[in-house]
């Protein structure tokens, strides 16, 4: 049977509010109220409830795969099932299923940070949960019959405005708490397949069944065109994401964290100018960055906005950010889409940094205050 209880909810949402506020907002009061279970702290993270109930879950985060099928051990305990549910027992407990082969799936279900009772989801980020349904749906895995639950606590059932929510983005059909189950009658479609005009080449790489995927499509004379990809991705591309490799193990060497910001050891004036190249580039500055953003979440951010940069100079210790593209036509559409860009309540100031403003090292002159 199919019921609901009137219960109100407990978190309210500003119509100003952005996904990252919502979800801190929802982070935040689980963690006070102390109301998941492990693993904790829940920031970043898909909150985890005891729900009592066989599930099938994906390859963790579709490095090795789509789907992996279960296989317990003959008479195995309860302990041992507890560990095939987790990534360890994926690993010694299951056998691929690959992306030629006839599976149907009836039932989904996606984990959520924030969901409403017209079906509106935020997860955590990452576009895991909204990717994975792509490519089933890709696959002929899904349907319109096939059903998306989430499972939730109640605390996590608010009022999400239509307009944070975009195209590819998964809606529920069905909300699970402790007290209540909700029938959405959500009318917004379904993701029909992967969006590649909204991918990179960097994704690709990064989710190797993806690239597979997109060869299939390719050659069944499908549009799997990319959208414009990060500078330094056509002829110079290994040299960029050699660049870019030297960077990151510079800084991992070079920097430590405090109170969650980056903070760099010493002068790196002087090693920024080996490892970065001398090619043109044109700069972003964002200012005003509220203390709670994290560099992953600006990530996000930047790709929910189309403005993946070549490379992010992280100052959150000085509340700023410089975003480095190759050349002014990505980083005047940057521009244009992060204007009035506005997370944990605050709007972030945006400016181009013009010929000059900058040696390419992220160090900039503060503005003046006068």
């Amino acid at each position: 049977m199919i019921y609901r209880c009137v219960m109100e909810q407990v978190l309210k949402i500003k119509g100003e509010e952005s996904k990252w506020d919502i979800r801190h907002k929802v982070w935040d009061y689980i963690e006070d109220q102390n109301l998941a279970n492990f693993p904790r702290p829940v920031h970043n993270r898909i909150p985890n409830f005891k729900a009592g109930k066989k599930l099938l879950v994906p390859t963790p985060r579709l490095k090795t795969g789509l789907f992996n099928k279960i296989v317990p051990p003959k008479g195995a305990t309860n302990q041992e099932l507890r560990v095939c549910s987790t990534s360890q027992g994926v690993k010694e407990f299951s056998v691929p299923i690959g992306l030629n082969d006839n599976v149907h799936v009836d039932l989904v279900v996606v984990g959520s940070v924030a969901v409403s009772e017209k079906g509106y989801r935020i997860g955590k980020g990452e576009g895991f949960a909204d990717m994975e349904y792509a490519m089933m749906a890709c696959m002929g895995a899904v349907c319109e019959s096939s059903v998306v639950i989430t499972i939730v606590h109640d605390c996590q059932v608010m009022e999400i405005p239509e307009t944070l929510i975009e195209g590819h983005d998964l809606t529920v059909d069905f909300i699970l708490t402790p007290s209540r189950i909700i029938k959405t009658e959500c009318k917004r479609p379904k993701p029909q397949g992967i969006i590649w005009s909204k991918l990179d080449t960097e994704v690709l790489k990064k989710i190797p069944i993806l690239k597979k995927l997109r060869s299939i499509q390719q050659e069944a004379e499908k549009d799997v065109t990319l959208k414009t990809p990060p500078a330094g991705e056509d002829e110079n591309e290994s040299s960029q994401e050699s660049c870019q490799s030297n960077i990151q193990r510079e800084l991992k060497r070079e920097s430590h964290w405090q109170h969650g910001h980056l903070v760099s050891k010493g002068d790196q004036r002087g090693r920024f100018k080996s490892v970065f190249p001398k090619s043109p580039v044109s700069t972003i500055y964002l200012g005003d960055i509220p203390s709670r953003l994290r560099v992953s979440e600006l990530k996000t951010l930047l790709r929910e906005h189309e403005a993946v940069p070549l490379r992010i100079i992280w100052q959150g210790a000085q509340h700023r950010a410089f975003l480095h593209y190759a050349d002014s036509t990505r980083a005047e559409h940057a521009l244009r889409a992060l204007q009035k860009l506005s997370v944990h309540g605050s709007t972030m100031r945006v400016e181009c940094v013009r010929s000059g403003a900058t040696d390419g090292t992220g160090q900039k002159e503060e503005p003046s205050e006068d």
